[in-house]
C-alpha cells in the first residue's frame, strides 16, 4: 500500500535556512569583534612594553602605523619627502614622550595627534618663509611679478584643455589646502583615511557632531572648488 504523507493545511514555514541566514552575520560579526578586540589586546601588550623601554615593541607600534601617519602627512604637506622626515619626527617624538600617554590603549589617536600638530606646525612655517621670500623680490620689478603670477595662476586656469589625472589630483590637493583647518584635518583623516569619527574627534580635540560637520562643510567646499573641472 502506498503511504502519502499527510500534508497540514496551514504548514508551518521552514525556518532552517533563515536561521541560518540571521546566524552567519551574527557569527561574522562576533568573529570580527572577536578579531578586533585580539588585535587591541596585542597593541596594548606593544605599547606597554614600549612604555618600558623595549624598543623592538614599538618598532612594530611604528610599522603598524606608518603607512597612515604619511598618508595623512602627505596629504597635509602635499610633499612626499617633507612628509617622510616628519613622519620620522613623529615616531621620534612618540617614543620620547611615551609617559605622558596617560591611556595606554589610545595609542593610534595619539600618535595621529603628534602628526598632525607637527604637520600643522610645518605648514605654519613654510607659509612664514614663502611670505618672506615673495617679500624680498617684489623690490625687483619685473621680477616680482612674475613670481605672483606663476604662484597664483596654474594650468588649471585653462578651461578649454581638459585634466589629466595628475592635473585633477593636483587641483583636489590644492582644494585641500585652501580648507579651514579643522575641516582639512577631518577630512583627511576621516573621509580619506577612513579613520573612526570618534579618533579624529580625539585629534582634533573636539565632539563627534563637530567632526560631522567639519567632514560636511569640507566636501561642500570642494564640491564648489572643483566644480569647473570635474
Amino acid at each position: 500500500m502506498a503511504v502519502f504523507a499527510r500534508v497540514s493545511p496551514n504548514p508551518a514555514p521552514s525556518t532552517g535556512s533563515s536561521e541560518m541566514n540571521q546566524r552567519l552575520p551574527n557569527d561574522s560579526q562576533t568573529k570580527a569583534a572577536q578579531e578586533q578586540a585580539a588585535h587591541a589586546a596585542q597593541e596594548l601588550a606593544l605599547v606597554l612594553a614600549a612604555k618600558q623601554g623595549d624598543r623592538t615593541a614599538f618598532g612594530k607600534l611604528a610599522q603598524q602605523y606608518q603607512r597612515q601617519c604619511a598618508a595623512v602627512s602627505l596629504r597635509l604637506l602635499g610633499n612626499a619627502h617633507d612628509a617622510m622626515e616628519l613622519v620620522q619626527d613623529a615616531l621620534v617624538k612618540a617614543f620620547r614622550n611615551l609617559g605622558q600617554l596617560q591611556q595606554s590603549e589610545r595609542f593610534g589617536p595619539w600618535l595621529m595627534r603628534i602628526v598632525t600638530n607637527l604637520a600643522l606646525n610645518f605648514r605654519r612655517s613654510r607659509a612664514r618663509r614663502q611670505a618672506v621670500s615673495l617679500e624680498q623680490t617684489t623690490g625687483d620689478g619685473d621680477e616680482g611679478e612674475d613670481l605672483r603670477a606663476t604662484i597664483a595662476g596654474s594650468d588649471l586656469d585653462a578651461p578649454d584643455r581638459p585634466l589629466t589625472s595628475a592635473e585633477l589630483g593636483g587641483a583636489i590637493q590644492r582644494a585641500i589646502d585652501e580648507l579651514p583647518e579643522k575641516q582639512r584635518l577631518a577630512l583627511v583623516m576621516f573621509a580619506i583615511e577612513k579613520m573612526p569619527q570618534k579618533d579624529v574627534a580625539e585629534v582634533l580635540e573636539c565632539s563627534v557632531e563637530a567632526v560631522k560637520w567639519h567632514v560636511f562643510t569640507a566636501r561642500k567646499s570642494l564640491k564648489k572648488s572643483l566644480g569647473n573641472y570635474v
